[in-house]
């Protein structure tokens, strides 16, 4: 695995290839004279606060080792080490089905290392519970030359595709990149089990094909992506994250380690295996598809594939009266909708924005999870699991001799992605004469899209920036995807405008523009395209992180003062003099006002909801600045009511725990069974719900300790769960009215209460909630615009034509009252919308300090 190309190497690479090629590199037309030398965070050019360079590694820092340490050099093949051994675990869920425990992987990986020089293991990190990631590397054995040489080519391949294109070497000697990705759902297991078989088979095969495919290829193996959940038998890892709806936030260790493999392999093909659908589903898939990558190159291919993978599984001889196992089947075919591959949340999805040109879902047939794991005899689940894995190791065939056949054009197709990334190429529509060979094309299957000249983001000094630390946060994320981002050395005009010096432009005249674009663009209303999604279908990064985006449709950035970034200018600092305010626009600093909070420092609140630190705490805001990278400001602002460390009890998603622990309250999760079993009240401060809590499931004793609690105590409630807690226990007089369960994406909103005072004007929604009928105290923090308020998604009315955007607009989306708050929206969903979270932290500080016993006190 190369050294990840995202951050420090890249601008030296990029002046390397740039000679090399002779000025064939293709960054960006107009801007490639433009000098490489990277703006550096220490000593940079562009910011002059060189003693707050420490925030640059506690930036970092904040993202629990983003990136495991890379290697430097090149080192050839085999790259052999040795694991130590896990300890044995009888409750891995793993052996009720006769498969491979966790605890067996390891030793099972030495002894293949054994077996020649083909093998090669890497640790890519570890999983939310600890536990070791392991990647597999299968390929003819190359001397540190030649796998410099191929670590050239790759870099070649991205940064210079029409040299590559016309690159002998490349045609000749470059080895296609295989991704296959197992057990990403944990208790989806038996890609697992077929990639260690499959790994064997190469390791030992003497056969002419398999010399032939391991000359020119390198397979990657990514063993268990998911071991929390293969171990515990569930689908999301130890924190209850979905790994496979993750990718375009990556709040989870195993999901950068995903996103890092895909980086540093830049696989042409990818498989990842799941389970269960009866026959194998074998993407592609129904409409809509993802319009901002290259979806001729990536039809084409796909549907090649799948086709070679649906024959080898049916080769297999399996029939449904005898097996139980249907034929199987590809959904682009087959299906009409509901199988789309419109967000980049899927592992296949967002690996086409990184060249990926044939990737798929394969989902093997016979469920051995869930109910049938509790109430299928073990032979049973036994015969299924090997079956499942039969098929998942026939589809990893077929793919392997696919790319043995094609690795020229799989090659070439990917370089063609880059390439029309970095000119500005428009994209081309699909259609039987783009596509040949795949049948039933139709208008239905076609989605471009207009990609916008550039994107800015002002400076966060500037007063055009609603928030530094997102836009931080975002350009750092950028960088993390891949996408490249220039800074401004002095102000310049684009379009007719002028932005100001430090202003951070992200050029869409790059080869993974449209990783670029899929995570700045609004996105697209997309209801009337279909009836229903597979899952998310909007997520604006640009309208959701906090940080205030342009873009700019067109323009030329010829001569524009322009220097690539590595990371993020720092934003801490904090005034040498006074009292210091920090604002609230950004978990960042909700956390470093909680970390204060902790440490006893008394801080007030100011009355437009800022928090003031007293003149001597400087020296804790100076950590916490430089810890959350966050910045202060001088102020002489009185009085304020004082704020408290708030101890939280929560019922909510893991997605919502994650956030709220991100922002640092002190959260204990409580539920239905938790409040039956005895939930001692006295350590909590303020309750949250959203789910997990039936007021009617309560025994009476914990209802009764409930409503006691409530009686004094502060509530947040979201969506139909909370609003539900709101009526049980007649806190606000309102009407909840729950919109289409289905629905989500990015709505606009008016803001125009204090809970919601300098909120971002849009945010996102999943089966959305509005209240009407608003009674006496109680006040409509925040609306659904008028009109049609959702932006980017799919909000259809029900059939009864209820439900629907048109009924939300102009209603209240979140409401408040005496020592309570009510979101219909979703301001934390699934670690996401990381602008929206303030919204909640100003929440739970507003019921707990309202009428509170210390308040009062």
């Amino acid at each position: 695995m190369r050294t990840t190309r995202s951050v420090p190497a890249r601008p030296a690479l990029i002046a390397a290839l740039a000679l090399a090629t002779a000025g064939s590199l293709l960054l960006a037309p107009d801007t490639a004279g433009a000098d490489p030398l990277p703006v550096t965070r220490e000593g940079s050019a562009l910011d002059d606060r060189a003693a707050e360079a420490p925030a640059s590694a506690a930036r970092r820092a904040l993202a629990a080792a983003e990136e495991t340490p890379t290697r430097t050099a090149a080192r050839g093949y085999p790259r052999r080490q040795p694991l130590s051994p896990d300890p044995g675990n009888p409750g891995d869920k793993s052996l009720k089905l006769g498969l491979t425990p966790y605890h067996a992987i390891a030793p099972k990986l030495n002894a293949l290392q054994r077996l020649g020089d083909r093998v090669s293991v890497e640790v890519t990190g570890r999983s939310a519970g600890g536990h070791r990631l392991y990647l597999v590397t299968v390929t003819a054995p190359e001397t540190t030359g030649q796998a410099r040489a191929q670590d050239r080519m790759r870099e070649l391949i991205e940064n210079a595709p029409a040299t590559a294109a016309k690159s002998r070497e490349i045609k000749r000697a470059y080895k296609t990149p295989v991704f296959v990705n197992n057990n990403i759902h944990g208790n989806e297991w038996e890609g697992t089990d077929a990639s260690l078989k499959i790994i064997e088979q190469l390791a030992t095969a003497k056969d002419a094909k398999t010399r032939d495919l391991l000359a020119h290829s390198r397979l990657y193996f990514n063993i268990t992506a998911n071991p929390d959940g293969r171990i515990a038998g569930t689908r999301a890892n130890a924190n209850g994250f979905d790994l496979n709806r993750d990718f375009v936030t990556a709040s989870q260790p195993e999901s950068r380690a995903m996103r890092r493999i895909e980086l540093d392999t830049q696989p042409a093909v990818l498989l990842d295996l799941h389970g269960y659908v009866n026959g194998t589903l074998i993407e592609p898939t129904t409409p809509p598809h993802g319009e901002n990558y290259e979806y001729d190159l990536f039809l084409k291919n796909s549907y090649a594939n799948a086709l070679g993978m649906e024959s080898a599984v049916n080769a297999l001889g399996y029939t449904p009266a005898k097996d139980g196992v249907e034929p199987a089947q590809i959904p682009f075919r087959d299906q009409e909708e509901g199988w789309d591959d419109w967000p980049p949340i899927f592992t296949p999805q967002y690996a086409a924005f990184h060249g990926t040109v044939a990737a798929h879902t394969v989902e093997i047939p016979l469920a051995v999870n869930n109910e049938e794991y509790d109430q299928l005899p073990v032979p049973e689940l036994r015969r299924r699991s090997a079956v499942n894995t039969a098929v998942a190791g026939a589809a990893i065939r077929a793919t392997l001799d696919h790319v043995r056949e094609h690795r020229a054009s799989l090659v070439a197709d990917q370089i063609e992605v880059f390439r029309r990334g970095a000119t500005g190429a428009p994209q081309v529509p699909v259609s039987p004469r783009t596509v040949p060979g795949v049948p039933g094309i139709g208008p239905e299957d076609v989605y471009t899209t207009t990609f916008p000249r550039a994107y800015v983001i002002p400076p966060g000094d500037s007063r055009t920036q609603r928030s530094a630390p997102a836009a931080a946060r975002l350009v750092d994320h950028l960088l993390a995807n891949d996408v490249r981002v220039t800074r401004a050395t002095r102000p310049f005009r684009l379009a007719g405008r002028t932005y100001p010096r430090g202003s951070y432009v992200v050029d869409l005249h790059q080869p993974k523009r449209g990783m670029a674009n899929v995570l700045l663009a609004d996105g697209r209303d997309i209801s009337g395209k279909v009836s229903v999604m597979y899952d998310i279908s909007g997520w604006s990064l640009g309208r959701l992180w906090g940080a205030t985006v342009e873009q700019v449709p067109s323009g030329s950035l010829k001569g524009a003062p322009l220097r690539p970034v590595t990371e993020a200018a720092p934003v801490a600092h904090v005034p040498g003099h006074g009292d210091l305010r920090l604002r609230l626009t950004d978990p960042r600093e909700v956390a470093a006002l909680n970390s204060l909070l902790r440490q006893g420092v008394p801080v007030r609140r100011a009355p437009d909801g800022s928090a003031i630190v007293p003149a001597s705490a400087r020296g804790k805001a100076l950590t916490a600045a430089r810890t959350h990278d966050v910045s202060f400001t001088a102020t002489r602002l009185t009085g304020g009511a004082p704020l408290h460390r708030l101890r939280v009890a929560a019922a909510v998603t893991p997605g919502e725990l994650f956030a709220l622990r991100e922002m640092d309250f002190e959260v204990t999760p409580v539920s239905t069974a938790v409040l039956n079993a005895g939930f001692d009240w006295s350590g909590t401060d303020v309750l949250m719900v959203s789910a997990d809590l039936d007021p009617a499931g309560l025994t009476a004793a914990a209802r009764s300790a409930l409503d006691a609690f409530l009686d004094g105590h502060g509530l947040v409630g979201r969506g139909a769960t909370g609003a539900a807690l709101n009526a049980a226990t007649d806190r606000l007089a309102v009407k909840p009215v729950e919109g289409n369960p289905d629905a989500n994406g990015v709505v606009r909103t008016r803001n125009t209460g204090s809970v919601t005072r300098g909120a971002p004007a849009h945010t996102f929604v999943y089966a959305p909630v509005w209240f009407t009928d608003l009674g006496p105290g109680v006040r409509a923090e925040q609306s659904y615009a008028s009109g049609n308020p959702l932006v980017s998604g799919h909000w259809r009315p029900l059939r009864d034509g209820t439900g629907g955007p048109a009924a939300a607009a102009g209603n209240a989306s979140v409401v408040s009252g005496d020592r309570t708050v009510l979101f219909g929206t979703e301001p934390l969903f699934r670690d996401h919308p990381k602008g929206e979270f303030p919204q909640v932290a100003e929440a739970l500080f507003t019921v707990a300090h309202s009428g509170s016993a210390k308040e009062n006190g």
